[in-house]
């Protein structure tokens, strides 16, 4: 059994404290792979863009053909509930999720009729920005035709599992990950950018990734400090001959790479800069 750290779940009304079981092997989403979810952070007393986090999974609840059923206020008075029940200032991870428990006729398609939703909060500290080694993933990012890429989806998550465990097999963290073009996408679980030149760089939003919420969040931020950011078209070279790369994500927020196969960096003035910032928001 996995040791689990302290976890509270809001569910059919009711908080429930550590892994509770909640589906069966006839739910439809653990048999067909058809939740989704979001993740806000909760660390030193902030939770940041929590709105637009819960708002997002409302809207990858549609986007996979579910219904979803509770507003954003609801579900933020439900996260400041939820954090009451951890020390103050703990580091969480704060999950709103949606699933169907029953598939329509054909079975395969969810029945939304169906769809339930928790919150779960869990703890889990920040990782200290310490740097990330990546290499170039052989698999791809799928298209918005072959894969439901607008969603924040639990079944587009084995394609990235599959890409960090074959990056770790050589010895790398984590993955650059293209699309089917084979453009950089993104890093296996964050969205990626590169600096060179003083100007900041992020792949343009294709619909083959999710272009983040901590990712806007971090350009806002870099061009209200009158750092040029530009959405391109980007390919392994650019980050190769980058001056700096960082990633965005909700779960550590910004943190440099400091290897992309066998090009070495430096954490850069941008990623301290941008990580500075985000801190200076959260906590504003």
């Amino acid at each position: 059994m996995a040791d689990w750290t302290r976890t509270w779940t809001f569910v059919d009304g009711q908080w429930l404290e550590g892994n509770p079981p909640l589906i069966g092997p006839r739910t439809h989403a653990f048999w067909l792979g058809s939740s989704v979810f979001d993740g806000g952070r909760a660390f030193e007393g902030v939770t940041p863009d929590l709105d637009l986090h819960l708002a997002r999974v409302n809207e990858s609840a549609e986007a996979m053909g579910l219904v979803p059923t509770m507003e954003v206020g609801a579900m933020m008075e439900i996260a400041s509930e939820g954090l009451t029940k951890f020390p103050s200032g703990a580091e969480l991870y704060i999950r709103p999720m949606y699933w169907p428990e029953a598939g329509g006729p054909s079975m395969v398609a969810p029945d939304s009729a169906t769809t339930r939703f928790l919150m779960c909060l869990y703890e889990t500290p920040m990782p200290e920005p310490r740097g990330s080694a990546l290499t170039v993933s052989p698999f791809r990012r799928p298209t918005l035709e072959t894969m439901p890429t607008n969603a924040k989806a639990g079944c587009l998550y084995p394609n990235n599992a599959r890409a960090i465990r074959e990056a770790k097999s050589r010895g790398f963290d984590s993955a650059l990950v293209l699309d089917m073009l084979g453009n950089v996408a993104e890093a296996a679980t964050a969205n990626i950018f590169l600096v060179k030149d003083g100007v900041v760089a992020t792949p343009v939003p294709n619909h083959t990734f999710l272009a983040g919420i901590t990712r806007q969040r971090v350009i806002n931020l870099l061009r209200a400090a009158n750092m040029a950011v530009c959405e391109t078209t980007l390919g392994v070279d650019d980050f190769l001959a980058a001056d700096e790369v960082f990633t965005t994500g909700n779960y550590a927020k910004v943190s440099p790479v400091i290897k992309i196969e066998d090009r070495a960096f430096q954490p850069g003035p941008v990623a301290k800069l941008a990580r500075r910032l985000y801190w200076e928001f959260a906590h504003a």
